[in-house]
């Protein structure tokens, strides 16, 4: 594992915390003997679309940029970012360094949401998409978060995803453009992946309840039991994780991407060590599988 900055602040925090990184790699951008070498194939990737040596230097300072070229380069196999910068400075360079997966029309953002003493889900696990990046995806758009997902639940929990499309609606007991939107990206995913399991449009406890399920939407082919939760939009994707986390006192991680070449993953501002380290493991996962 690498960590990014001052060797001796790193040392310094990490003895005034009895923190052990002694197998941990200490990497310094401005004193790095790979510095160069980064800064001149930054500039080959982007010179195309305007970049300068200069800005390459420049950038490459920071341990984000720096970072995305270890992975680019096969030096580290993923990053984990976001603590100290924001969603778009984490995946900015992401897109540009690494881009995306072969295959993927859409790069989304997911949370893993382990919630204590909860029914639901998977014995209170989840995944809530997308809560980090597309603002108001389209319909089209939906589709891919929820496929991407589903591929993100079965990774993480070797558990078969049951996928809601959610809305304040369930099965047309409101019409609008917003349920209309859902209803069309759940048949465009039945259509191209045909083997998902999921429904939609359906309100939150529709999804997860069974016994609301069975009123609201008896012929539901997810019964009530959704694992995998796609919001309309990322108002109600951001809203909806952090009342669960908070109320609940619900395991956030994330946000988690999807979509990019390379195992990328984002932390929100707000974390702490736990966080951290649950993202580090995940992101440990998931280079495992590629």
């Amino acid at each position: 594992m690498y960590l990014f900055g001052n060797e001796k602040e790193i040392l310094k925090i990490a003895n005034e915390n009895n923190i052990d990184i002694t197998r941990a790699k200490i990497e310094n951008p401005e004193k790095s003997e790979n510095y160069d070498k980064y800064v001149n194939s930054f500039f080959e990737l982007r010179k195309n679309k305007g970049m300068t040596i200069l800005k390459a230097k420049e950038l490459l300072l920071d341990p984000v940029y720096y970072g995305m070229m270890m992975v680019k380069e096969n030096v580290a196999d993923g990053l984990v970012s976001g603590s100290i910068h924001s969603t778009a400075d984490t995946l900015r360079p992401a897109l540009q360094i690494l881009k995306t997966a072969p295959g993927t029309k859409l790069v989304s953002a997911f949370f893993l949401m382990l919630v204590p003493n909860c029914e639901y889900g998977e014995n209170g696990t989840f995944i809530f998409s997308d809560c980090g990046l597309n603002v108001n995806p389209t319909a089209e758009e939906l589709s891919e978060i929820a496929y991407s997902s589903s591929k993100s639940f079965e990774l993480l929990t070797n558990k078969k995803s049951k996928i809601a499309m959610l809305s304040y609606s369930t099965y047309g007991s409101a019409k609008s453009e917003l349920t209309q939107k859902v209803i069309k990206a759940t048949n465009i995913a039945k259509e191209k992946y045909p083997n998902l399991d999921i429904d939609g449009e359906l309100q939150l406890d529709a999804a997860i309840v069974p016994q609301i399920s069975k009123m609201k939407a008896p012929k539901s082919d997810i019964q009530g039991m959704a694992n995998t939760l796609i919001f309309p939009n990322l108002d109600a994707g951001n809203i909806g994780y952090k009342l669960v986390q908070r109320l609940s006192n619900a395991e956030a991680y994330g946000p988690l991407c999807q979509g990019i070449s390379k195992p990328v993953n984002d932390l929100s501002r707000g974390c702490n060590a736990s966080d951290i380290e649950g993202a580090v493991a995940i992101t440990a996962l998931q280079c495992q599988t590629m």
